[in-house]
């Protein structure tokens, strides 16, 4: 029989290891694999949310398959050990997946997997995934390679059969045996499965997209006018072409229309087929360089941070109780809903690494653990962008006040968080630490009792940060083993035409950092 293991590929349209085990064996026998691995989800970046999701995911993925004469075969166990049941029960020809960029347990997974395959003679087909390479010599030529890709025609699975003598264990509503801390399950979440990305693919190209370009910074606008599809990427119930391809064909119509809507949509849909682009060359530097979900992109940057980790900093953080009132409505958004625009995850990064001064690994985790679109190629390497540990990026540290000024200037989003400020007026709901106690008695609010007073001044941690990072960057041996990173890791702008270009920091206008659509 052949296998196909579905990971994070939770769909059969545009499925290349579906397609490929079906053109291996045309009238053969399939196993449509999914494996509930405990381990896995007992890791830290994991948590019930993130199954929430999957579990929507694999229900509509049985009822696709069962529509095509196969349906999905659930285990729960150790991939070595279900393999090894598996081959025993009925001998494996052929396995077909997709190639993972994941985080370190799962990489180390897919190298034992390998093993065993080459030790019982079992071929491995792992089909490359979304735009990213593996084996990359250079990023030369790396984006014409991503628009080849996204251009070929989407794959297609036919006479499929199924192998008969497997029986599938039910899909459980809660994931047994996850590690606590996590952050519980919410109804307020978003919602998991093809059906649901679909969509959301539609009402983002002919209807919440129009102004995708100018609306995505700020978390009030950006949560209809982004287009909500990165859990779906991450669960892989829509394929990277067939989001590329849809976009590509609605710019085509667009280009056609003359009006002042028209315009405005060939500015939307361009940034957002840039921020496609975005989202592939960040999974590629996990894929190039494993180790940065654990250590500093740049050594000279190791022991800058980690000797001064302050538990009721990130306590403070982690909980949205900073006493910064924009940062903690960001963190309490996230906290029950699982998502938030970008600017604002750089934003609360950049506070909790350069603010509280706090090394980007545990902040890190609790984000994975918060954003049901948890992708680790894209996390960790924005982890590190924004912490300043990259070597190769503007330090861009965001001023808590300005950006609640800029991004939510009548309150509105704090008062629906913080709803303790919700009867400051005005200038005062930004920072209510600058009214005298008889006025906050006016309303209701003791500072350090009902809500907390600034954890830090955030002008002079900014300044201190700086001064650090900026501080190792000029030893001319940093500078040597940045151009190193930059290197590997940069992007080459304007190289689609074959030119060879110099690599370039890859830090985005500050109005245009969407990462996560």
């Amino acid at each position: 029989m052949l296998v196909v293991w579905f990971k994070r590929d939770l769909r059969i349209e545009d499925h290349g290891a579906l397609a490929a085990a079906a053109a291996a064996a045309p009238m053969g026998q399939v196993l449509a694999l999914y494996i509930l691995e405990p381990e896995l989800w007992q890791q830290a970046d994991s948590a019930p949310r993130h199954w929430q999701v999957t579990r929507a995911a694999l229900i509509e993925l049985d009822a696709a398959l069962r529509g095509h004469g196969l349906h999905l075969t659930i285990r729960y166990g150790d991939v070595h050990e279900v393999f090894k049941t598996l081959n025993h029960q009925k001998p494996i020809s052929g396995l077909f997946s997709y190639q993972e960029t994941g985080n370190n347990w799962s990489y180390d997974r897919d190298r034992m997997l390998a093993r065993w395959c080459k030790e019982n003679a079992i071929p491995w087909h792992q089909e490359p995934q979304n735009g990213v390479i593996r084996g990359l010599a250079s990023r030369d030529g790396w984006a014409r390679q991503w628009d080849r890709v996204m251009a070929a025609p989407k794959n297609i699975a036919v006479n499929l059969r199924q192998v008969s003598g497997f029986e599938s264990a039910d899909i459980p509503l809660h994931m047994p045996h996850q590690k606590n801390p996590h952050p519980t399950a919410s109804q307020d979440l978003q919602t998991g499965g093809r059906s649901a990305g679909l969509a959301l693919l539609e009402s983002f190209l002919n209807q919440r997209g129009r102004a995708y370009h100018l609306e995505m910074s700020s978390p009030i606008s950006a949560v209809d006018s982004c287009s909500r599809l990165s859990v779906h990427l991450a669960t892989g119930t829509l394929s990277m072409r067939e989001i590329t391809q849809a976009t590509w064909a609605r710019m085509m119509a667009a280009k056609a229309d003359d009006s002042t809507a028209g315009k405005r949509w060939r500015r939307a849909l361009s940034a957002y087929i840039g921020r496609l682009h975005w989202h592939c060359h960040f999974i590629q530097k996990l894929e190039d360089a494993p180790g940065i979900e654990m250590q500093n992109m740049h050594a000279g940057y190791d022991g800058l941070r980690e000797n001064d980790f302050d538990p009721i900093k990130f306590a403070a953080w982690r909980d949205g109780q900073t006493g910064f009132p924009f940062i903690d409505a960001c963190m309490r958004s996230l906290i029950a809903t699982g998502w938030i625009n970008f600017r604002m995850r750089a934003m609360l990064v950049a506070f909790a690494t350069q603010h509280l001064w706090l090394h980007w690994r545990e902040p890190g985790l609790h984000l994975a653990r918060l954003f049901t679109d948890y992708e680790p190629g894209i996390h960790w390497s924005q982890m590190q962008m924004q912490s300043g540990t990259t070597g190769i990026n503007t330090v861009r540290i965001y001023n808590p006040v300005k950006q609640s000024h800029d991004q939510d200037p009548d309150g509105h989003f704090i008062r629906r968080w913080v709803p303790e400020l919700a009867a400051l007026p005005g200038d005062a709901i930004h920072q209510p630490w600058t009214l005298g106690a008889l006025d906050l008695a006016g309303f209701n609010l003791r500072l350090g009792h009902d809500y907390p007073e600034p954890i830090v001044d955030h002008l002079a941690a900014a300044r201190s940060a700086r001064d650090r990072i900026y501080g190792i960057r000029k030893d001319p041996a940093f500078r040597a083993h940045a151009a190193d990173i930059l290197a590997r890791h940069g992007s080459r702008k304007g190289s689609r035409r074959g030119r060879r270009r110099k690599p370039v920091s890859e830090t985005p206008p500050a109005n245009q950092e969407s990462f996560t659509f």
